[in-house]
């Protein structure tokens, strides 16, 4: 297998939902699209992009979600792309239909004191479904990069919770570790760089408690057993 050099992630800029959550009820989730700053934020994000390819060419999976297609857009990579596709693995978490924000912010707040991992949406999806299609999203890349011709970057276009659950399954984070962390912002980047044969994170997600990578629910407090 000829693995990539880097595998770079991206989340889309700033939606209109992430400006407004009514939009939710009138607009489904898959058609939502950037903001002016979301574009802006995507653009500033091309540039870092940019200085790491270093002039080599890039495969892109994008999201089918508009504000993920407008990200890329905006990413301007021009011709170091040397192909894009679209990856439905990579789609934002499913949360319901047409939304009503109240009631996702009922089942949120379900969700905290549950756990993000394991509380299954009505409608949608739990954080271990995601998990799975990206599990089986990653055994796809394997075989393209079996591919002689392959380029030597990969970029996803991608959500925060996909970006974190892509690192769970590539690390082997425990489920406990990966409810300490939170979502990278818009259009933030994270990387995986090629070292010694290896890939290492190059930016930590951050933490709203601590937990180490090893940490288990045999470590959690006593009083919620």
């Amino acid at each position: 297998m000829s693995a990539p050099r880097q595998i770079i992630m991206v989340r889309h800029g700033q939606s209109a939902a992430n400006f407004d959550q009514s939009i939710y009820n009138r607009i489904p989730d898959y058609r939502i699209p950037l903001t002016e700053s979301g574009v802006a934020q995507a653009k500033v994000a091309g540039e870092s992009i940019r200085r790491q390819l270093d002039g080599q060419k890039v495969c892109v999976y994008v999201s089918p979600y508009l504000r993920a297609y407008q990200t890329l857009e905006a990413l301007n990579l021009g011709d170091l792309v040397e192909r894009t596709i679209e990856e439905p693995r990579l789609r934002e978490q499913d949360w319901a239909n047409f939304q009503n924000p109240a009631e996702i912010a009922d089942q949120k707040e379900l969700r905290n004191a549950y756990g993000h991992f394991f509380y299954r949406f009505r409608e949608g999806e739990s954080g271990s479904d995601v998990f799975d299609r990206v599990s089986s999203f990653m055994e796809t890349l394997y075989r393209h990069w079996s591919k002689p011709d392959y380029a030597p970057n990969t970029l996803l276009v991608t959500h925060g919770l996909t970006m974190r659950l892509f690192c769970m399954r590539w690390f082997h984070w425990s489920v406990e570790y990966f409810e300490s962390l939170n979502n990278p912002g818009n259009a933030q980047i994270r990387s995986l760089l090629a070292d010694s044969g290896r890939y290492r994170l190059d930016t930590p997600f951050e933490q709203w408690t601590y937990a180490h990578p090893g940490t288990t629910v045999m470590d959690a407090p006593t009083h919620l057993w």
